[in-house]
């Protein structure tokens, strides 16, 4: 039987490096620059005009070159600018850190929005809210259909709970407001809540580039729970048998998806063949959790 086609695991990595600089912050106490995202090329002129802030190198690419002290200064001036000129888009008046990648030290604080703008990495946290068979294993899978208003994939299906992780909160503590907020669950349904595989999305996405770590993590719920979202981000929620939530994948989120299908793999949903298959084309996504 041939694999379906999961097209959400090459969008995961489908980004043109070509088309982008490194952006580094420089430690003016350690003498060095630490390197935390990239910027599109064709966005250098506009970053030109903080000179002051950034410099600019043919090698080195973008550096932000203010004291540490600064930085969320200087960032949340260059973002309202850029967001005038258009260039950061969503807005969404969240605060998310800026992190170095190789170390996960902080190094200072911004609006989510700019993010993509900036290519920095970002954290993603997502349950798969199911109800289990006889045997144990996921039968019934609920899906979210995200509001029309959204700013990012309005009406795309979506899992149970999911969302970015903000500046402070850990992905368990995202998943478990985020619970609340989009399925209307307490802490009481959520004591069968169990993290999956950390896996590493890196896309060129319309509002720059998607650099994430995405938590996956399962939630068992009896079967007469019915979750409903509290916060109007979310048009209907079904649950689908599991063989129909597959299915739907490609209507998936890409993140949502990558859950999906991390859930199929782990608890052995697919036949064998197309479980191995699935296995090698994801197997370059996953981290250390």
């Amino acid at each position: 039987m041939a694999a379906p086609h999961w097209r959400a695991v090459e969008r995961a990595r489908a980004f043109d490096a070509s088309a982008r600089v490194p952006f580094a912050v420089l430690d003016r106490a350690r003498g060095r620059a630490i390197p935390v995202g990239s910027v599109a090329r064709a966005h250098l002129p506009a970053l030109a005009a903080f000179s002051d802030l950034l410099a600019q190198d043919a090698k080195a690419g973008v550096q932000l070159t203010v004291p540490s002290t600064e930085r969320d200064a200087a960032f949340a001036h260059m973002n309202q600018r850029l967001r005038e000129a258009g260039l950061i888009v969503a807005w969404r008046d969240e605060t998310y850190p800026v992190i170095a990648p190789a170390s996960g030290e902080l190094l200072a604080t911004f609006e989510r929005a700019a993010s993509r703008f900036w290519g920095t990495l970002t954290f993603g946290a997502h349950a798969n809210g199911y109800v289990a068979g006889p045997d144990g294993r996921p039968e019934r899978l609920w899906v979210a259909r995200r509001s029309w208003t959204k700013p990012t994939d309005p009406g795309a299906l979506d899992n149970l709970v999911g969302g970015g992780v903000p500046h402070s909160q850990t992905p368990l503590e995202a998943v478990q407001r985020e619970a609340w907020e989009e399925a209307g669950l307490t802490s009481a349904h959520l004591h069968g809540l169990r993290p999956g595989r950390v896996l590493l999305v890196q896309r060129d996405i319309p509002e720059g580039l998607q650099v994430e770590e995405l938590h996956v993590f399962d939630l068992p719920l009896p079967a007469d729970v019915q979750p409903r979202n509290q916060d109007g981000e979310v048009a209907e929620l079904m649950c689908l048998p599991m063989d129909e939530a597959l299915a739907a994948t490609n209507e998936m989120t890409v993140d949502a998806a990558l859950a999906t299908l991390d859930l199929a793999l782990r608890h052995g949903l697919l036949p064998a063949d197309q479980a191995v298959a699935l296995a090698a084309r994801c197997a370059p996504l996953w981290r250390p959790a």
